[in-house]
């Protein structure tokens, strides 16, 4: 049997600095606090529309019971919060596939203009958490005929 001395290659020099580079970037934080989350925090999907009069932010959270969403707005910053556990395992089950989230989760996002805090309505029905913002009365445009 013949034994030849392996010569690296330019694939698998790149291929290291690649997964030098990954990990890297899975053990350094992109954000600040990054680090510190729990690890069982998730992020429920999140629709923001707008129509003429008010800004509709529609978040899925199914199983994350009514008492345990928050919803504050501060300016015109919208954070909807919450917390859902997982119901009781049996013991006696493997599992082939886990998917489900649980633990606490946080959305927040920036409303693209004025609103009116008094008037925001968050209403829960199937699983989805609906909060309509009203937009606040813009100034009134007037055109100004030059004479």
């Amino acid at each position: 049997m013949k034994i030849m001395r392996a010569v690296p290659s330019v694939a698998t020099a790149v291929r290291d600095d690649f997964d030098r580079l990954v990990d890297r970037l899975i053990t350094t934080p992109l954000m600040p606090g990054w680090a510190e989350r729990p690890a069982t925090e998730w992020v429920p999907g999140l629709d923001f529309s707008e129509t003429d009069k008010e800004y509709v932010v529609r978040l899925e959270a199914p199983g994350v019971p009514k008492d345990d969403i928050d919803v504050n707005l501060e300016g015109q910053v919208l954070t909807i919060s919450g917390h859902r556990e997982m119901s009781h395992e049996e013991r006696t089950e493997e599992y082939f596939w886990r998917e489900r989230s649980a633990g606490r989760f946080v959305r927040s996002l920036r409303l693209p203009s004025s609103v009116k805090a008094d008037g925001v309505d968050a209403r829960f029905a199937d699983g989805v958490i609906t909060v309509k913002v009203p937009k606040a009365e813009t100034a009134i445009k007037n055109k100004i005929t030059v004479k």
